[in-house]
C-alpha cells in the first residue's frame, strides 16, 4: 500500500514538473519567430506519418531522412532559446522570484539601493525631457561578459553626470548600451541581441529591440529613453514595461 502511494506521488510530481517546464518554454517562444518554426515542424511530422500510412515508401524514407537529423537540427535552430531556457532555471534570481523568497533580498537591500536608483532616475528623466536616447542594462545573475566585449570598458563609479555625457548626441558611444554590473559602469558602446519578438510596439526602433533581446537571453534588465518620443520604458525578462512617471521608474528599479 505505502509503494502504491509513493508511485503516485510520483508521478503527480513528473506530471507538474513537465507542465511547469513546457509552461515555461511556452512562455519563452510565445510571439517570437520561435512559435512558428514549431508549427512548421508539427505540420511536417503529421505529414510524414500520412506518408507512412498510406506506404508512399520513397517520400517516407526522403521524409525520415530528415526526421533521423532532427534533434541536431532543433539544436541548431533553437540555440538562442535553448540558452534564455537554461539562463532562466539556472539563476538564483529567477528561483527565488518564482518563490517569492526573493523578497526578503529585496527589504535588505532597499536602503543601499537607493542612491543608484535615484542617480537613474534623474539622469533618464534628465534624458527624456531633451529626446536623448539611451539605454541602460543592469546585471544581475548571467554576467554579460560577451556584451562587454563589444564595447569600450569603463569601470567607472556610476554617476548621473557620466550617464548623460556617455550618452551625449556628440559622443562615439552614445548609439550602443551602457552596462552596469555591482553598481559601476562596465562598458559603453556595447551591442546587445535584437529580439525577434512580434510582440513588441512597431513604433520601436533598434534599442528598443536590444533592450527586449538581452533580457530574453539573460536575466539583465534594461532601461530605455526613447530619442524619438522622451518616454521611458523598463525591459525585464522578455517583458516590457512602459513608465509613466519618475515615481514609477523608481519603485520598479527598488522592486527589482
Amino acid at each position: 500500500m505505502l509503494s502504491f502511494i509513493e508511485v503516485r506521488f510520483v508521478d503527480i510530481v513528473d506530471i507538474v514538473l513537465s507542465a511547469y517546464i513546457m509552461y515555461m518554454l511556452y512562455k519563452l517562444i510565445k510571439g517570437t519567430m520561435a512559435a512558428s518554426i514549431i508549427m512548421s515542424i508539427l505540420a511536417f511530422l503529421a505529414l510524414w506519418i500520412v506518408v507512412r500510412a498510406l506506404n508512399m515508401s520513397m517520400l517516407s524514407a526522403v521524409m525520415g531522412s530528415f526526421v533521423n537529423i532532427g534533434l541536431l537540427a532543433l539544436i541548431v535552430i533553437f540555440q538562442q532559446e535553448i540558452r534564455t531556457f537554461l539562463a532562466m532555471i539556472s539563476t538564483k534570481h529567477s528561483f527565488l522570484r518564482r518563490f517569492g523568497l526573493d523578497k526578503l533580498e529585496v527589504q535588505q537591500d532597499d536602503a543601499s539601493n537607493s542612491p543608484f536608483v535615484s542617480s537613474i532616475v534623474k539622469s533618464c528623466v534628465s534624458m527624456s525631457a531633451s529626446h536623448t536616447g539611451a539605454l541602460i542594462v543592469i546585471a544581475r545573475e548571467v554576467g554579460l561578459k560577451d556584451y562587454v566585449a563589444t564595447g569600450d570598458e569603463m569601470n567607472a563609479q556610476f554617476s548621473q553626470q557620466l550617464i548623460e555625457t556617455v550618452f551625449f548626441k556628440n559622443t562615439p558611444l552614445h548609439d550602443g548600451a551602457m552596462i552596469v554590473d555591482r553598481k559601476r559602469i562596465i562598458a559603453a558602446g556595447c551591442i546587445l541581441p535584437v529580439s525577434q519578438s512580434m510582440d513588441i510596439p512597431k513604433n520601436h526602433g533598434l534599442r528598443h529591440r536590444s533592450a527586449l533581446g538581452i533580457t530574453e537571453v539573460t536575466d539583465a534588465v534594461s532601461v530605455v529613453v526613447s530619442e524619438e518620443t522622451g518616454t521611458i520604458s523598463v525591459f525585464d525578462r522578455g517583458k516590457h514595461h512602459p513608465m509613466s512617471s519618475a515615481i514609477e521608474l523608481g519603485e520598479y528599479l527598488e522592486k527589482i
